[in-house]
């Protein structure tokens, strides 16, 4: 495992982290806790994946607790980033599915969720906070800033980020985010580079971390997605458009001299292609059994992408393949659907 450093930090997170919604949730069909919990320990001990990013939201809580359960012990060996600003305290068992809960970012409410997630990941301070899935509004306001950097000088979190929601706060938001805050949380993958592709020179001009999620596209990039499967409505790949996913599966074809004929596989190359950025820091892909953990964890060891690959990938997206992820949208106001609270 190779790892990066956050400015400003002499902490170094591993290329490759473990978002422990995949566990905490019932949305990638890990439902055995003992599992999620060896899984987690797994990623540690024998991968070197020392950053694990949750949020207090998932699984109402239990995606903190099951990181303070499997690595509590090993908590000054870890980075931890948990997310905050949704209301799962008055409104608790009001949410079904995958709808959104209100948010509440008055100070006190941030200190609560503060509070609480301390509490739960049974630790006296996270690396990273961040705000989930806030809007423009938010993201520039004085109060929440001076918040978080109120929290800061108590010594209860390190840094403080932002992790955008591509369904309610995009590309303007993530500029925006870029400017005035330590870590902006994306989705980026080879079938999804708009918006992202313009967050890039714009964090390196600022010196502003950006950590990746989705990375595999829901299945498409990591070769688990079976156009003939059907998936559980509690799943989350269920809420990808049938169109899209199908549109995503003739562009990974063009995608086979990438990693056929190198020593990756298609699920290491999506991850290798969002490290390729100076200003990406760690990637998160959904991990689900012993088997993706080792591959996934595995692509930070191998050779990263050329700038010849990177410019084949580059005239794909900008020559067709663009176009024709879009194109099954173009009659609809519909897009590719992804989850509020990924």
């Amino acid at each position: 495992m190779k790892y990066r450093q956050l400015p400003g930090n002499d902490f170094k997170v591993s290329e490759v982290g473990f978002g422990v919604w995949t566990v905490a949730t019932k949305w990638w069909g890990v439902t055995d806790e003992e599992l999620g919990k060896k899984l987690l320990r797994s990623a540690y001990e024998d991968y070197g994946i020392n950053f694990f990013d949750t949020a207090d939201v998932y699984g109402n809580g239990r995606g903190e607790t099951i990181i303070a359960e499997a690595l509590k012990d090993k908590r000054h060996n870890l980075f931890f980033a948990t997310k905050g600003g949704y209301d799962i305290y008055t409104n608790r068992g009001e949410r079904t599915g995958h709808s959104e809960l209100p948010q509440d970012w008055r100070p006190e409410s941030m200190r609560r969720s503060l509070e609480e997630s301390l509490k739960r990941l049974q630790t006296d301070y996270i690396d990273l906070y961040q705000l989930h899935n806030a809007r423009m509004s938010t993201i520039q306001s004085d109060l929440v800033l001076e918040t978080l950097e109120r929290f800061k000088e108590e010594g209860k979190i390190r840094f403080y980020g932002v992790a955008l929601g591509p369904d309610i706060g995009w590309k303007d938001e993530g500029l925006a985010a870029i400017e005035k805050y330590d870590v902006v949380h994306v989705i980026n993958n080879i079938l999804e580079q708009d918006p992202a592709r313009d967050f890039f020179p714009y964090a390196d001009q600022h010196q502003t971390s950006l950590i990746v999620r989705v990375p595999h596209a829901s299945g498409l990039l990591d070769g688990t997605y079976d156009p003939d499967k059907h998936f559980d409505k509690s799943d989350h790949r269920n809420h990808r458009p049938i169109e899209w996913m199908k549109a995503g599966l003739d562009v990974v074809r063009e995608l086979k001299p990438l990693y056929q004929e190198k020593d990756r596989t298609i699920g290491q190359l999506a991850i290798l292609f969002s490290l390729a950025r100076p200003s990406v820091k760690s990637v998160f892909p959904n991990i689900t059994n012993e088997e993706n953990l080792k591959e996934f964890s595995e692509s930070s060891d191998k050779q990263p992408l050329t700038q010849e690959e990177m410019d084949r990938i580059e005239s794909l997206w900008v020559n067709g393949y663009a176009e024709r992820l879009a194109q099954p949208f173009a009659n609809s106001k519909n897009k590719p659907a992804k989850l509020v609270e990924e």
